[in-house]
């Protein structure tokens, strides 16, 4: 595991355009977990409302990876290679949580289990969960963090 894991998985998270674009913000950062926010936006949201399940897809597909990011050596990148979702329950409230947890870290793989939030007036209830699977890159110029 990198020692500077936190700085790598910032920068990189900072370079995430998609991330911006939606007002993603990178919350808690440990070796093996991350969470990122998205406050609720109308811009977000499907017909009924609800934050969009594409939206939370690519919350908690970032929350894995950077989960996954924190084990990985310095000189690493990460790429996610599968994710499956199940939505639970409509995406609605302030914000959404998102918590990428790494399963198992191996030395090419590294399996990631993630679950998404909704939150409002203090309290939060599971909308999504999703198992996902991330490959360590290393030695290629053009994936960089």
């Amino acid at each position: 595991m990198d020692p500077a894991y936190e700085s790598k998985v910032r920068e990189s998270f900072a370079r995430q355009a998609v991330m911006g674009e939606i007002g993603a913000v990178l919350g808690r950062i440990e070796p093996g977990e991350v969470e990122i926010e998205l406050p609720y936006r109308a811009e977000l949201t499907q017909q009924h409302g609800f934050i969009h399940a594409g939206i939370v897809a690519t919350v908690l597909d970032s929350a894995c990876g950077y989960g996954a990011f924190t084990l990985m050596p310095a000189s690493a990148s990460v790429l996610s290679i599968e994710f499956k979702i199940n939505l639970l329950a409509p995406a609605t409230g302030d914000s959404l949580l998102a918590v990428g947890t790494v399963i198992r870290a191996g030395r090419t793989i590294t399996a990631c289990r993630g679950e998404a939030f909704a939150r409002s007036e203090g309290r939060q209830r599971p909308v999504a969960a999703m198992q996902a699977t991330m490959m360590t890159v290393l030695g290629r110029a053009d994936v960089k963090g």
